[in-house]
């Protein structure tokens, strides 16, 4: 065993594929290097303010089509690079076994600052008319992951750990589940990543009209 759970390839509900290691230690650093190189603009990782007036603990930003809570916004800022797609396909693949065609058009990529006790609470991704999967690969600290059933953030539920390099898929049966970060654990992160809390990146098929460039 390494860390707090079995680090094995799991399905954990149909349709919600866990990989663990999927990305090379070379492949999280040029991750990285890219996540800080989108931060210096034109967008910054900002605290997004819900509509009920909270705040979320994490720092994000949008590249491709913007989301904000909790709707897309007919905007580009920041073009979601034919790379990060690519990765994005192969991650389905990886997961599923088949090129579904995943055709991802926006992506949010959430910081967690290791010391500002960051986390996010159980929701859906709901606001794309696409039932493409979704999907997600974690950078730095390890986290608590917290996977739910469709109808609720109640139980049943399963908590899974992800570490710095690992793919999670979900779709299918899964694609609308509850799912959140309870916890994420300081300082677990690989040193020679150089990053202090943890990154995860989530692509998406937003199934909107394509924006006219």
């Amino acid at each position: 065993m390494d860390g707090l759970f079995p680090r094995s390839r799991a399905v954990v509900a149909p349709g919600a594929v866990h990989v663990p290691g999927w990305l090379s230690l070379d492949r999280q650093r040029e991750l990285v290097a890219a996540c800080r190189e989108w931060g210096r603009g034109p967008l910054t990782y900002e605290h997004t303010v819900l509509p009920g007036g909270g705040v979320m603990s994490v720092r994000s930003l949008c590249l491709g089509r913007r989301w904000v809570p909790y709707r897309y916004l007919d905007a580009v800022e920041v073009e979601l690079p034919p790379w990060l797609c690519d990765l994005g396909r192969a991650g389905v693949l990886e997961a599923y076994g088949e090129d579904s065609g995943f055709a991802p058009d926006a992506c949010l990529v959430n910081f967690y600052d290791a010391g500002a006790g960051a986390k996010m609470g159980l929701h859906q991704d709901k606001e794309e008319r696409s039932r493409a999967p979704v999907v997600s690969l974690s950078l730095g600290d390890r986290c608590v992951f917290r996977f739910g059933n469709t109808e609720n953030r109640g139980r049943p539920y399963t908590d899974v750990e992800l570490a710095s390099g690992d793919l999670f898929v979900f779709g299918g049966a899964s694609r609308f589940a509850y799912h959140g970060v309870p916890k994420v654990l300081p300082g677990t992160g690989d040193p020679a990543l150089g990053l202090s809390g943890r990154l995860n990146i989530t692509l998406r098929e937003t199934g909107l009209q394509r924006l006219q460039r």
